[in-house]
């Protein structure tokens, strides 16, 4: 029989940075204003519709934008991105305006702010978001595609970024 343990918040994170995944700017656009933020927690919902699922901290009061704004884009990082993934966490104490201003972006169907070279684009509709612990996990029908060249993704592994 296995003993249960508590699992604390420390060895948690410890574990997940085990985990390697790919890396992207999550944006927004709207009344509510612009947002862009990295994350790697995103992934396929379903292709019928079109849908994917986006992790935001929602114990950060500028995440609340994604909903208020009810949309986002998914811009799938290459290798040469590393410097936006880096300005988009937040360690740099950036403000927004800068980080935006470090790239080109257009906008598709929903508003957001769509990376031009981007290896993938996801351009979505909120359609639903449901709070779990610290995270708010953001459902979007995708209204928009953009499919980039076929570059070295840009991977989160080990508390660092590295490429494929």
């Amino acid at each position: 029989m296995l003993k249960k343990f508590e699992v604390g918040p420390q060895a948690y994170r410890d574990a997940m940075s085990h985990f390697a995944g790919a890396v992207h700017l999550v944006t927004t656009d709207g009344p509510a204003g612009k947002r862009g933020t990295t994350v790697i927690a995103a992934c396929s919902v379903s292709d019928s519709p079109p849908t994917v699922l986006v992790c935001v901290n929602r114990e950060n009061p500028n995440n609340d934008l994604f909903v208020k704004n009810g949309n986002f884009a998914l811009n799938t990082l290459a290798a040469r991105h590393e410097p936006l993934a880096v300005a988009f966490s937040g360690v740099t104490g950036m403000s927004p305006e800068k980080r935006f201003a470090l790239a080109e972006w257009q906008v598709l169907a929903s508003g957001a702010p769509v990376l031009l070279d981007a290896v993938a684009v996801f351009d979505c509709e909120l359609i639903d978001a449901k709070e779990m612990a610290t995270h708010r996990i953001m459902f979007g029908k995708v209204t928009g595609l953009r499919i980039g060249d076929n570059l070295r993704p840009l991977i989160y592994h080990g508390r660092s970024y590295h490429v494929l």
